[in-house]
């Protein structure tokens, strides 16, 4: 299968496109409008600023394109920053308007802990997913081969915040408090961590996008 990577200019595209390489799938990374329109399935990816990413979004042309492919079902994994840019908005550095793909704004990781310890922001670390909102384990689901408890690598300043707690797909606890680490909503998926750094865990996540975008 071929898979589209979105690249406007704020990812380690390599990385990504390795990972989905791994598999088998067929890659194409562009900046083109026309080439999302005919996308099968989507990645974006991304690190840096929510406005940065936003603003190259848009410069070249990409957010009408997205939000259509989205609307239409097509599956589309959004990767840390790009997870952060699928929600209504984001409060890095004054508030902007993110895709609207799924409800809910990006906030910042608190600079101290649930005791009122300071703690180090960015969040940098392995940490465990846990199943959000009422699920017992990730059965059904795109991380359906990840056991509860198993870890990803995080690096990350800012957290996403889903105004449905059902639309969090899985969670992670730093400094006591739950972050939501995967949120999906319709055929959106969104990673907080890395899968293409994650070794075998994030190899499982991203073999099962594969395999629900190609039902």
């Amino acid at each position: 299968m071929k898979v589209t990577i979105i690249d406007y200019g704020l990812s380690n595209l390599l990385s990504v496109q390795h990972a989905f390489a791994h598999f088998g799938a067929e890659t194409l990374l562009t900046s083109k409008p026309e080439d999302v329109l005919a996308a099968d399935a989507l990645v974006l990816p991304g690190v840096g600023a929510f406005q940065d990413g936003m603003a190259g979004l848009e410069k070249l042309g990409l957010v009408e394109p997205i939000r259509q492919k989205a609307a239409a079902g097509t599956p589309l994994l959004g990767i840390c920053l790009g997870m952060q840019m699928l929600f209504d908005e984001s409060e890095e550095f004054g508030l902007h308007k993110g895709l609207g793909l799924i409800p809910g704004r990006v906030v910042k990781i608190p600079d101290t802990d649930a005791d009122g310890y300071p703690q180090r922001v960015p969040h940098i670390s392995w940490n465990p997913l846990y199943p959000g909102g009422s699920r017992a384990d990730f059965g059904g689901t795109v991380l359906a081969a990840v056991q509860p408890g198993e870890e990803c690598y995080f690096i990350h300043s800012y957290e996403a915040k889903p105004t449905d707690e059902t639309d969090c797909l899985a969670f992670t606890v730093y400094g006591g408090r739950r972050i939501c680490a995967a949120a999906t909503h319709g055929s959106v998926l969104g990673c907080q961590f890395h899968p293409e750094k994650s070794g075998e865990v994030g190899l499982k996540i991203i073999e099962e996008f594969m395999k629900s975008a190609d039902r």
